[in-house]
């Protein structure tokens, strides 16, 4: 991040109207539903802006601070990623709205014709007062977000290019407010934070693609780090180093962003898949790939990726489980099965309680 980038308010400083605290970023969720006509494909950006003019609502904060923009010779698209599968595939809830929250804090969005430099990182100032002032500083103590202290930091920062911050920091105050990120205080891996992760990802590609730059799996851990994911995406813990390393290969596995297209899913398999796991379902309701070592590892994926998840070592929630699963039931099976497996292969011990106590008191 370079100590001369521009800081611009550009149109955040619009009224959105996002309506009652209570609702979220519920009209965030419905704009991307209707600009994406319900279905998982590319759209372009004008059509999109079409689509959402039916609503009466402005377009600009959607599409310039929380989607990503790809342009080539021929188009301008608004891609799909993980934030618009969680939108078009699930129904509202807390943890889009925290998805989203944290998709405008990392203020990656692309290129589109006619952008300014400065738009393809449009909130800066909100990605630096995360980090610098939330994480670093405060250690995630979010008591002391408010639109004064918002307009304190961006003010005094001689990279905000702009008059005043009166308006940028109660809009951004009352984003935080409803985007629960008083919630991303917590150190346990949440499902949101599991999506946080695919999307970082797929901004993160999908960006270096406009440079001309191929990621490699390989290079995932890396540019995840340089980007400032850990930092922005709540209060680090181990609970998370360690889920972050078999997110990342689920997410490999899957194929990144390939993963919702259907025809490279299935080359996917027949490459990776043997036997018969390369069944592929007819469904496409999401269904929820957990880990084995941390039922808190629950990740919603395409359906069509379910064989790639068991390849990968995660169990599969169906669809219709999804909302409902318990972590605790799921660790307890889990400790049943395993009970059984030992059972069933004849395995017992070869010393008592008393003689492996004696053993580890060095008596």
């Amino acid at each position: 991040m370079a100590e001369n980038e521009t800081w611009k308010p550009g149109s955040f400083t619009k009224n959105f109207s996002w309506g009652s605290k209570d609702n979220g970023l519920s009209a965030l969720y419905n704009c991307i539903r209707v600009g994406f006509d319900q279905r998982l494909d590319d759209v372009h950006r004008d059509l999109f802006r079409e689509r959402i003019s039916r609503l009466g609502r402005p377009d600009f904060i959607p599409i310039n601070f929380f989607l990503f923009n790809r342009t080539d010779k021929k188009s301008d698209d608004i891609i799909v990623d993980e934030l618009v599968f969680q939108a078009i595939m699930c129904e509202h809830s807390n943890n889009f709205d925290k998805l989203a929250l944290f998709a405008f804090n990392f203020s990656y969005v692309g290129k589109w014709t006619g952008a300014s430099p400065d738009q393809r990182r449009p909130a800066l100032w909100a990605f630096h007062y995360i980090k610098d002032r939330i994480a670093k500083d405060n250690l995630w103590n979010t008591a002391v977000v408010s639109a004064s202290d918002i307009q304190n930091f961006v003010s005094s920062d001689k990279r905000y290019a702009a008059k005043t911050a009166g308006k940028l920091a109660t809009n951004l105050n009352y984003l935080y407010m409803i985007g629960k990120l008083p919630q991303f205080s917590e150190k346990r891996v949440e499902r949101w934070w599991a999506d946080a992760v695919f999307l970082a990802l797929d901004r993160i590609t999908e960006d270096r693609k406009l440079d001309g730059e191929v990621t490699q799996p390989k290079e995932y851990v890396k540019v995840l780090s340089l980007s400032g994911f850990q930092e922005i995406s709540g209060k680090s813990s181990l609970d998370k180093n360690l889920a972050l390393k078999h997110l990342i290969n689920l997410y490999t596995i899957c194929g990144g962003r390939d993963r919702f297209y259907r025809d490279k899913v299935v080359k996917k398999i027949e490459e990776i898949v043997q036997g018969d796991d390369k069944e592929i379902p007819n469904s496409d309701a999401p269904v929820g790939a957990v880990h084995p070592t941390n039922p808190h590892i629950l990740k919603s994926i395409p359906s069509m990726c379910m064989p790639l998840a068991k390849a990968a070592g995660f169990d599969i929630v169906r669809s219709s489980n999804l909302d409902e699963f318990n972590n605790e039931e799921y660790a307890h099976y889990l400790t049943q099965s395993g009970r059984e497996m030992v059972s069933e292969k004849g395995i017992a011990p070869i010393m008592s309680a008393e003689e492996l106590m004696k053993l580890t008191r060095g008596r």
